[in-house]
């Protein structure tokens, strides 16, 4: 592998917004990210039933992925000597089209995070991923087999969003995803 595949590699893994928050602020210009969106990288347990629940059940597409050496990885500081074999998914089609990154590290034991509630734990908590029709996104759900948590799904308040739906959903691994959108 080159040292231009290897840099590359790099950084398709670090989300932009955190190169850019890096870089001292006298040399960007206000608004000056390459991308307005945020990419997201997700350990998961078992990285064939993850990409099938968010692609069949949430309806991301899968694109082309990438690997990172264990060398690599270490030198960036997102691993302690181990490869990454990066599945990446996307909501639409454009350039800075929202990606999931996901990943799974065999080699190693990780903990699985408190989910039961958003406010279980600190950190990242769930997904919210907004929707065209939360019929369509109720049928492509009962189709592979996830159940809605709660009453769900469940209209926001008029003065919030009115005719707009909030349904979560579980991944795997039991972080908590949400569809938000409108019922057509």
């Amino acid at each position: 592998m080159t040292t231009r595949m290897l840099s590359a590699g790099l950084a398709a893994l670090f989300v932009t917004t955190l190169l850019v928050a890096a870089t001292p602020r006298s040399c960007l210009a206000e608004g000056e990210f390459a991308r307005t969106t945020i990419d997201l990288g997700v350990v998961v347990s078992d990285v064939e039933k993850s990409v099938e629940f968010y692609t069949k059940a949430i309806g991301f597409t899968e694109v082309k992925g990438f690997k990172v050496t264990a060398a690599l990885a270490t030198d960036g500081g997102l691993t302690n000597r181990q490869p990454l074999d990066i599945r990446v998914l996307v909501l639409g089609e454009e350039k800075t089209a929202t990606r999931l990154k996901l990943m799974e590290v065999p080699a190693v034991e990780s903990k699985k995070s408190d989910n039961s509630f958003i406010h279980s734990q600190l950190g990242y908590s769930y997904l919210t991923i907004s929707i065209n029709d939360t019929n369509a996104a109720m049928a492509r759900l009962k189709k592979a087999g996830v159940k809605p948590i709660a009453k769900c799904p469940v209209e926001l308040p008029e003065n919030l969003a009115p005719g707009v739906f909030l349904t979560v959903v579980r991944d795997p691994d039991g972080n908590v995803v949400e569809l938000v959108g409108p019922k057509k």
